[in-house]
């Protein structure tokens, strides 16, 4: 019988400051979050958690979203970053919650590897080997600071917005108890097929895509 690894016990972490802060989405879509920092994340980086709708609900749903500034940002549709940020603000305000913005570009390999792991998969490597081939691990992000600043906030129960079951696996195991995984949409588009194909048949992501997808990226 397989037994499931051992909680993490974590440092905690506490609650710097926070302030209201009105959002507008460039499709015209309107919300207010309630932004938070934080003291004594494990990593020393600068996170943030957005309260957005009644957040002080009993089982908020929350959505850990790595950093992606080409996806975020400059709307890139190599991956489907930007549309699951938009996708769960707007849900995470109707139901009440967080989301955490944690500071892991490119599965935690950086904004300039991610750029030449892009470049490893034009020659057709997919996005797992793209950064085996760089030296990192395929996945590096770590979500200790997420459960640390879930924990701080008072949520040590949730519903996880999320497709990975990774993210609900470690912060199941540092404390968070993860009563619903509630998936998000499929973003699909010309570009980004490959990828989420990947996805879902190397880390077993939750997306339900519409037809058969080419494996590689």
């Amino acid at each position: 019988m397989t037994q499931s690894p051992p909680e993490v016990r974590l440092a905690p972490a506490t609650v710097r400051r926070q302030v209201t802060v009105p959002l507008r989405f460039a499709d015209g879509y309107a919300t207010t979050a309630r932004v938070f920092t934080f003291d004594g994340l494990a990593d020393g980086k600068e996170h943030l958690a957005l309260g957005l709708g009644d957040w002080r609900t009993a089982l908020p749903l929350v959505r850990p979203h790595s950093e992606c500034l080409t996806g975020d940002v400059f709307g890139s549709q190599r991956c489907d970053c930007g549309p699951q940020l938009r996708e769960a603000v707007e849900r995470i305000t109707d139901a009440g919650g967080f989301l955490l913005y944690l500071r892991q570009e490119g599965r935690g390999i950086g904004l300039y590897a991610k750029v030449d792991a892009y470049a490893l998969q034009d020659t057709g490597l997919d996005t797992y080997e793209a950064n085996l081939a760089l030296g990192h691990g395929e996945d590096e992000r770590d979500y200790t600071v997420a459960a640390q600043m879930l924990l701080a906030l008072g949520a040590d129960r949730v519903a996880l917005l999320s497709n990975n079951p990774d993210k609900s696996a470690q912060l199941s195991r540092l404390g968070v108890e993860v009563s619903e995984v509630v998936p998000t949409e499929v973003h699909l588009s010309a570009a980004n097929a490959r990828y989420l194909a990947t996805k879902a048949t190397h880390s077993a992501h939750t997306l339900d895509l519409p037809i058969p997808l080419p494996r590689r990226e």
